[in-house]
């Protein structure tokens, strides 16, 4: 028996609650996940995992057992990573999770500088604007925008993004251009709902420094922001998307900023990942890869404390 790969296993089985999912993660035969665990079983003489046909959970020993686990791994990793040929070419796949229109706006243009830099590192993105459990859905780190519900997860803010407030020149020559907030009440919206709380967010504004919500009513509501992002675009309402996100298409003219004089609140972008001692090379190589990529950007503002 490999122990160090059945205690890779044996944490991979704790954090997801299920053989099925630690074997899927690990690219491995659920039947040699089942056999790693009853191997180390046997090799500490005390059971780690209580099964039924139903869930896994681990027992008292196997808790104490995984928290020491995590600690050796986390030393493994940490003392190959110290190696120079690892250090200068970390090499594994990582899992990032991001919305599609901040993938499509922030990383997928600069991926090509990560890949020449860590040509050994393979990216899984997985794309969605919602909640997400890092340890069941095996992901090493995500990068959302706005304020971060309070977890237990290690969050990194690395900047801080403009919002504008935009428009079709179709929907403007139709409507006319507001110059006030109040004539915001005279135009209709394309308005974005929270996919986690289902709520619609209204337009924010800094005026006398406080923050003014403005409700716009509109006809069409999404929960996606390449949607939302296009619906603006095609004339459906005025909306107000972070501007790294439509910058080229304000280059091009498919939108035109709006209300330029009032002052927008900025939202806050972070990357996330659980809450380990030491993270592996490729995941500390990305994030601080990211981190610079957000710091060079106009509309982003750069790491905040």
């Amino acid at each position: 028996m490999d122990r160090l790969q059945a205690m890779e296993v044996f944490t991979r089985v704790v954090e997801t609650n299920s053989f099925s999912k630690a074997a899927e993660l690990l690219d491995l035969p659920r039947g040699s996940v089942s056999n790693l665990i009853q191997g180390l079983e046997q090799h500490v003489g005390v059971r780690l995992l209580n099964r039924t046909t139903r869930q896994v959970s681990v027992t008292e020993d196997g808790a104490v057992y995984y928290e020491r686990c995590v600690s050796i791994l986390s030393e493994i990793s940490d003392a190959e990573s110290s190696l120079s040929n690892k250090r200068q070419s970390p090499t594994g796949t990582i899992r990032v999770d991001t919305s599609g229109t901040l993938a499509k706006a922030l990383l997928l243009p600069a991926l090509g500088d990560f890949y020449a830099k860590f040509p050994h590192i393979d990216v899984r993105l997985g794309l969605a604007d919602r909640n997400i459990d890092l340890i069941q859905d095996g992901v090493d780190c995500v990068i959302r925008m706005g304020t971060l519900e309070e977890s237990s997860l290690v969050a990194r803010r690395i900047g801080n993004s403009r919002i504008t407030t935009c428009a079709s020149p179709a929907y403007l020559d139709a409507h006319g251009t507001p110059a006030t907030l109040d004539d915001l009440q005279q135009h209709r919206a394309v308005n974005y709902v929270s996919a986690r709380s289902g709520k619609t967010f209204p337009f924010e504004y800094e005026v006398d420094g406080e923050i003014v919500k403005v409700p716009i009513n509109g006809a069409l509501a999404v929960n996606d922001g390449t949607v939302y992002i296009t619906a603006g675009a095609l004339g459906y309402g005025i909306i107000q998307p972070s501007r790294f996100m439509v910058a080229d298409m304000i280059e091009r003219g498919e939108l035109r900023e709006i209300l330029t004089s009032y002052a927008i609140p900025s939202t806050p972008l972070s990357i996330v990942y659980p809450h380990r001692r030491n993270l592996s090379s490729r995941v500390r190589a990305f994030t601080d890869w990211v981190t610079e990529l957000a710091k060079a950007h106009p509309d982003l503002g750069g790491e905040q404390d």
